[in-house]
């Protein structure tokens, strides 16, 4: 009996090991110091903040949840017909949990916006700001389906400021740009521990983080 239960329990672990690697098909983020922001010499787009958005997607052992922060204002630079520098700010404060309803929804809200994580009454806001934009390598792997551009920019959460580069898909005409990007980041980059870094409750939380990063803007 103990030899079944034991068998049990591994092919249930295996079964949740499958699983979570089957969810994080996602381009992981290479993450450095912070670096010099591009230059935001060229034409101005102002960033759309209703038709953009920056979700967010996070696990612990037991399940997972996702929801999204609202972007406030910020603009990207367009040199010779290409993108080339830019910024946005993130209302942090206003962060959302979209897969709960009701009061599990508010605690978790709650729960998010406190010092174990965002500490939002000390850091409401939250910013990136580009410093290089490359054209993708065509022969370059990804899961961002079209991915055009390779993109490398300052993300401050909380007071730490880290520089990540991802694949996007970026495009332009005369009047709008728009980019996608999907990838994933350590939290404990930023200093996003509950309860403390090393902490053993911490490590019930996975470190990574999926970003699902819709951007318009318009012509100034």
């Amino acid at each position: 009996m103990k030899t079944k239960s034991s068998l049990f329990f591994l092919a249930s672990v295996m079964t949740v090991l499958i699983a979570c690697n089957a969810e994080t098909q996602t381009d992981k983020a290479e993450t450095t110091e912070k670096q010099v922001a591009a230059s935001s010499d060229g034409e101005n787009y102002v960033v759309d903040t209703t038709a953009s958005k920056l979700e967010w997607f996070a696990a612990k052992q037991t399940g997972k949840h996702n929801g999204e922060f609202s972007i406030q204002d910020g603009s990207l630079s367009v040199n010779n017909g290409q993108l080339t520098g830019g910024k946005f700010d993130i209302n942090v404060a206003a962060i959302v949990v979209n897969d709960l309803q009701g009061e599990d929804k508010g605690k978790l809200e709650g729960h998010l916006k406190s010092p174990d994580f965002f500490q939002v009454e000390k850091f409401p806001g939250a910013k990136f700001e580009i410093t290089k934009v490359e054209v993708a390598d065509s022969s370059a792997t990804s899961t961002m389906p079209g991915a055009t551009h390779i993109i490398s920019g300052n993300l401050t959460l909380k007071d730490s400021t880290k520089n990540v580069t991802f694949p996007a898909k970026v495009n332009l005409d005369d009047t709008k740009v728009s980019a996608q990007a999907d990838f994933a980041i350590d939290r404990t980059d930023w200093g996003l521990n509950y309860k403390g870094p090393n902490n053993p409750q911490d490590w019930f939380i996975k470190k990574e983080v999926k970003l699902k990063l819709d951007l318009v803007a318009s012509k100034k």
